[in-house]
């Protein structure tokens, strides 16, 4: 009798098996998590028990599911990292412990995914905070996109600011911390395979060295907040809706790289609602306005002043625009690119 062999599956690719909780599932933890986020924090058991620091905790949920999960200036795993880091940061939080879910689709690369796992690793060990807990599920073909990353993070209050848009006040200074748009506009000639013929890269970074500076400036910080989806515009119209004032902001203040506007002119995008994954806006006292500029600069020489908080008036956004004239800036409808982030 003759019978037909089964296929050998490719030892290369992501299977099914690989979510299943069992000798694959070890493989996989052994072979790539392991060596890319290392032994010394990461637990391998159902939960992490690490020290708790006096202070108040900070603690943050994302989910990362950018297309392509590869970009010039970053990838999905290093994102991950960034995006949890910063959202801590915001807080006015030392990061310390951050814990990674993978949703892994069946087919995808074990090569990508190292790459991706060791840039997870690195960007954790470059920022000081430690991967401590992890889980991993694989969804079948074509119901995944290759990769999607869930975190929790948490981290450290070591001050006694309340740094939240209650506290903004009219009359406070509104900075950002550099140019805008390189994020979105990295992503977006990615995937539509577009070439700038530069080497324009994500703003995607570690915001919490720049906001320590701030901190240990003696700076006294009423708000801060990344700029992600929606971009400026966005971030902005829910910080003064929150705060029930106005913000005013200057457009000739705005920093954007030459090649970020040429594109946004090209393609029709608005670059105030492009976004970023290493920028942040800050919002403090008139009075260390030029102090807060002095120490952003000191990160990023991009960094600015662009507006300033008003007593709420006709909408929570206006904008004095490159020809003098003042306008409303409302909220995008929705999204210019999604899955940015």
């Amino acid at each position: 009798m003759f019978t037909c062999p089964i296929p050998a599956p490719d030892p290369h690719r992501i299977r099914l098996a690989h979510g299943g909780g069992g000798e694959m599932t070890s493989r996989l933890i052994e072979d790539i998590f392991l060596p890319a986020f290392g032994t010394e924090n990461l637990t391998q058991h159902d939960s992490a028990v690490v020290s708790a620091p006096k202070g108040k905790l900070a603690i943050t949920t994302d989910s990362f599911v950018v297309h392509p999960i590869e970009f010039s200036g970053g990838d999905i795993g290093s994102l991950a990292i960034h995006g949890t880091v910063n959202d801590l940061s915001m807080s006015g939080a030392r990061p310390l412990y951050i814990t990674a879910g993978f949703i892994l689709e069946e087919g995808l690369d074990t090569a990508v995914l190292s790459r991706i796992a060791h840039s997870m690793g690195q960007t954790a060990r470059q920022a000081g905070i430690a991967i401590v807990a992890g889980d991993t599920k694989v969804v079948e073909q074509g119901k995944g996109d290759g990769l999607y990353i869930n975190t929790s993070g948490i981290g450290i209050v070591e001050h006694s600011l309340a740094i939240a848009p209650s506290s903004i006040e009219p009359g406070d200074a509104v900075l950002v911390s550099g140019d805008i748009g390189r994020h979105g506009i990295t992503i977006m000639s990615a995937r539509a395979g577009i070439d700038l013929q530069t080497d324009l890269q994500s703003d995607s970074a570690n915001l919490w060295p720049s906001v320590s500076t701030l901190l240990q400036s003696g700076i006294a910080i009423h708000c801060l907040r990344d700029i992600t989806r929606g971009g400026l515009s966005m971030t902005l119209n829910e910080l003064a809706e929150t705060s029930g004032t106005t913000i005013l902001l200057d457009e000739t203040a705005i920093p954007v790289c030459e090649t970020v506007r040429s594109t946004c002119d090209l393609l029709g995008l608005d670059i105030l609602q492009t976004a970023c994954e290493g920028r942040y806006l800050a919002i403090v006292p008139e009075k260390q306005a030029e102090q807060t500029l002095l120490a952003l600069q000191r990160h990023n020489p991009e960094a600015a002043r662009i507006g300033t908080v008003i007593p709420s008036g006709t909408a929570p956004l206006l904008i004095d625009g490159l020809l003098g004239v003042r306008r409303i800036l409302s909220k995008p409808y929705g999204e210019q690119l999604p899955r940015i982030c």
